[in-house]
Formats: structure tokens, C-alpha cells, sequence
């Protein structure tokens, strides 16, 4: 069912298999219905400060530093980058405005596909730019016994955010793996772009508003229409990829 797109990835990377030790996910969007929180509150955050960023372009710059993508609308918007000060103060606004929102729910099918992920030997690994102090905590009520502190990669980890392949390779590299060991779960366009920088088969669940072809156009080997598709889909998929 899923062995055209597994050949595809073996014939162009090189590899004779996929010898599957991990799966690496990305929180915001994937394991968490979070991302219409942050787009509502990157939307409020730069229109208190004059500029536009809609909720669909929020999508888009998922996975980014807020540095930057900050400094992408002042650009755009004003002809220069924002100053140090500015950068501290609009990000601190959208972080205010999006703890004010309801807490965001686990995506449905996430707990699933993660307890059959464990269950069968496997380790998963969560690769997400936030810098949350409590994430793990987070992670460990929502989805008890699944996560490790030594497999995960936050901010503090890497010094340069998605698209850039560090954070996936931050990811094999404390999962002590290659990059035809894992596969990647991703939900934004940035983000597969990074999994498919660091040379590793990246399946997109499109959890947002955005087109399939957003996800498709960034390289994504397989791309599911929810957590819940994929879950129901993940026996088979794994016995094809191992």
C-alpha cells in the first residue's frame, strides 16, 4: 500500500531499507491541537503592533524562531528588521495572548499511534522548536510513559530552528540512530522541510487549513489527512517499513 513511496525514498537516498528504530514527531499541530491558538495569537500580537500576519500565513511560518518570523513581517511590512527590544516585546505579547486561550486538547489518535509506537519496541522522539519549561510535564499527564527527557529536542537544543535539518538531526543523533532508521511526523511545511533536509522518510499529517500541496511541494514521502488516519493506518505502514 505504502511501498511505491518507500521505494522512491530507498532508490533516491541510496539505501537497500528502512531499518526502523524511531519515529521523530513534532508537538504543535501533531500531537497537540495547538496551532489555531498560535495563529490566532500571532494574528493579534503583530496587528497590536500595526503590522499583518493572518491566521493561514501563521501556518506557514510554523517551526520558525519568533525572531525570525518576526523580523519576516517587519520586513515585508515596514522595510527593516525589528530591534532586539521589539523582537522581546511582540513575542512576549503573542506568548501573553496565547496562554490567554483555552488549553489545547491532544490530537485525537495521537495517544494511540504513540502507545502502539512504544509497545512495539520502537522509540519515539519529539523534535519541536518550543522552549517550554514545563513541556515534559506536558507531555507525561497527556501522554504518560511515552516520552523521555534524553529524546527530546527543544530550542535549548539547537541553535537554528526548522527548515533547517539540525533539530531532525539533533534527533537521530540522541536517538544514536540514522537517518534510514526513523521516520518523521510532521504537520507543517517547514517542517518536512527540515526532515527531508536531514535525509529521512517524512510523513505529513495536514492538521491546518493549508493545501496538500503545501506539505507535497516540501518533499513529504507520504501525507495523511489527520493523526486519527495515520494511527488507523500505522500497522501497515510500519510492516512496510521494516
Amino acid at each position: 500500500m505504502f511501498e511505491k513511496a518507500i521505494q522512491s525514498y530507498l532508490k533516491e537516498k541510496g539505501h537497500n531499507k528502512i531499518n526502523l528504530k524511531a519515529v521523530l514527531f513534532d508537538m504543535d499541530g501533531v500531537l497537540f491541537d495547538s496551532m489555531k491558538n498560535h495563529a490566532k495569537a500571532w494574528n493579534k500580537a503583530m496587528s497590536l503592533y500595526g503590522m499583518n500576519l493572518s491566521e493561514e500565513e501563521a501556518y506557514m511560518h510554523e517551526g520558525r524562531t519568533g525572531a525570525s518570523t518576526i523580523n519576516i513581517v517587519c520586513m515585508r511590512e515596514r522595510g527593516f528588521n525589528a530591534t532586539e527590544e521589539e523582537i522581546k516585546e511582540i513575542y512576549q505579547t503573542k506568548s501573553d495572548i496565547f496562554n490567554s486561550l483555552p488549553k489545547a486538547e491532544p490530537m485525537p489518535g495521537a495517544f494511540t499511534l504513540l502507545r502502539n509506537i512504544k509497545e512495539s519496541g520502537l522509540q519515539p522522539v519529539l523534535v519541536t522548536g518550543s522552549g517550554q519549561l514545563s513541556l515534559l510535564d506536558n507531555l507525561n499527564h497527556h501522554f504518560p510513559n511515552i516520552f523521555q527527557k534524553e529524546y527530546m529536542v527543544t530550542a535549548f537544543d539547537v541553535k537554528y530552528g526548522k527548515p533547517n535539518p539540525e533539530p531532525y538531526l539533533m534527533g537521530l543523533k540522541k536517538a544514536g540512530i540514522n537517518a534510514n532508521e526513523a521516520v518523521v511526523v510532521e504537520n507543517a511545511p517547514l517542517g518536512v522541510k527540515a526532515g527531508v533536509a536531514a535525509g529521512i522518510f517524512t510523513i505529513a499529517v495536514n492538521t491546518g487549513p493549508l493545501p496538500n500541496s503545501a506539505l507535497l511541494d516540501e518533499g513529504a514521502n507520504l501525507l495523511f489527512g489527520s493523526m486519527q488516519e495515520l494511527a488507523d493506518n500505522w500497522n501497515i505502514l510500519r510492516n512496510d517499513l521494516i
